[in-house]
């Protein structure tokens, strides 16, 4: 089984390459896809930072890359974009593919502790194994400086990872992420079954209880959400979150955006104010510091 990855397809944008790779996942236990953009490159020895970005419920590596638009800005910006897929596949598990939203398509980018779904272990794949991967195989990624976004059940996902990994991201964003679960129909159904019935286990992957306990947040947490979402009052609830972020005293820029939606289209149309939030973060290490 190949653990290294292997190009599959690549195709030219704004002067650099989306190229999507495929590799044996030993956090998993089956075969992963993941797509890479690289800016155009300046010079041999130039190495990018890294930008992951984790989608939502139902969707794989190719959403983002073929709908955001995002390559314009991260081309001129010089941010490599990572796009994972959002669970195990191909293992068979019964009930698996019951549903869209558990399952296939639906890993809620944690670990899960109940047998059945032992391979559903996105938590480890995205924060330990992919990052190893990149940096082993991929000489203009520097894995060292990187940020993360996703959007609703991706944007949970980079929300989570972030704040309990405060040293491994420079920054987060999100747009209409699933921001307490615990106290949502998506999050209680996902989390019964992949972690148990002990409500405890579920709070680790609920940002809005993570935010007490993980606050020293160097930069602004940066949230997009469409007030015309179908999913903002019963599933997303962004004003959970702000209210803990208020509490804990966590800088949050949380932009409730009129007439937009839970699509695409939504993301296509803030996706540059995102890329430039990150740019901003990940580029600060190479600025000099002035007392």
């Amino acid at each position: 089984m190949e653990t290294k990855p292997i190009e599959i397809s690549s195709s030219k944008m704004f002067g650099g390459y989306n190229k999507r790779f495929k590799h044996f996942s030993p956090t998993l236990g089956c075969s992963m896809t993941f797509h890479i953009y690289f800016p155009p490159l300046p010079s041999p020895s130039h190495k990018f930072p890294v930008l992951y970005w984790l989608s939502g419920l139902a969707c794989t590596d190719e959403n983002f890359i073929i709908k955001s638009g995002a390559q314009r800005v991260a081309s001129s910006e010089g941010i490599a974009l990572v796009a994972s897929d959002t669970s195990p596949r191909g293992l068979n598990v019964e009930g698996e593919a019951d549903g869209w939203d558990f399952g296939v398509g639906a890993g809620f980018y944690l670990n899960a502790t109940q047998e059945k779904w032992k391979n559903w272990r996105m938590y480890d794949y995205l924060v330990k194994e992919l990052p190893k991967v990149l940096s082993e195989n991929f000489a203009q990624l520097d894995t060292s400086r990187a940020s993360i976004s996703g959007h609703s059940m991706g944007g949970h996902g980079a929300l989570t990872i972030y704040l309990k990994n405060l040293d491994k991201y420079k920054s987060v964003s999100a747009f209409a992420p699933i921001v307490n679960p615990i106290n949502c129909p998506w999050g209680q159904k996902a989390f019964t079954n992949y972690l148990g019935g002990n409500k405890a286990d579920w709070e680790e992957y609920d940002a809005t209880c993570l935010i007490s306990k993980f606050n020293d947040v160097s930069a602004t947490i940066l949230i997009d959400q469409g007030e015309d979402d179908k999913f903002l009052h019963d599933q997303l609830l962004p004003h959970k979150f702000e209210e803990a972020c208020r509490n804990a005293k966590v800088p949050l820029l949380l932009r409730l955006q009129p007439g937009y939606d839970h699509s695409y289209y939504f993301i296509a149309t803030f996706i540059d104010h995102h890329i430039r939030h990150h740019s901003q973060a990940l580029n600060m290490c190479f600025k000099p510091l002035h007392p």
